[in-house]
């Protein structure tokens, strides 16, 4: 399957689709259990989050957008006033748990360059079927032809096993409150 670089005029699209992909993402559901929140704001996340990745053109798509990954190279990190920015209403034990989630990834997030992943999505009418294991190939591809480290957090337990695939290892777990948990892995670089 052919894997492309998303052109400019296609972050709707590429939105729509890891907005699909993630309607039953247990971490992502999780803060928005209301298909109208869900719907309003995980965009608005994604965006936020993922817009380095926009400008850096590492956002990789399959022909017919069936599937999109999000990566930021190394040196490459979301502003944390974007997100900031977004001001999402929250209550106060949802505030503390963002902030210990926060916190918790940060602590887990390395350190030394590296590749990190995002988000990656497939339109579910095309999960299993080889649509994000295309968008990993290519991609660890030119990570490893640069010899460099991939991370991720896997926010849902069912995937880690194609991130295995692929290389990855899980190297903890966070879990705050009654948040789902969420797997860190890494993938040491082929230099």
């Amino acid at each position: 399957m052919d894997v492309r670089i998303a052109a400019a005029d296609e972050r709707g699209a590429v939105l729509d689709t890891l907005t699909l992909s993630f309607a039953t993402d247990p971490v992502t559901r999780y803060w928005w259990p209301a298909a109208s929140d869900y719907l309003r704001w995980w965009p608005q996340v994604l965006f936020a989050q993922g817009e380095p990745g926009f400008e850096a053109k590492t956002v990789f798509v399959t022909p017919d957008l069936e599937g999109a990954a999000v990566w930021l190279p190394p040196g490459t990190q979301a502003d944390p006033a974007r997100m900031a920015a977004l001001d999402m209403p929250m209550t106060e034990a949802q505030g503390e748990v963002a902030v210990a989630l926060g916190q918790a990834m940060a602590q887990h997030h390395p350190e030394a360059p590296h590749w990190y992943l995002w988000t990656l999505g497939v339109d579910p009418r095309l999960q299993g079927r080889g649509v994000g294991s295309a968008l990993l190939k290519h991609t660890l591809a030119i990570i490893d032809a640069d010899g460099a480290d991939a991370y991720l957090e896997a926010s849902n337990p069912a995937l880690i096993p194609l991130y295995e695939r692929h290389g990855f290892e899980v190297v903890g777990m966070i879990q705050v409150g009654d948040a789902p948990p969420l797997a860190p892995m890494w993938r040491r670089g082929a230099g």
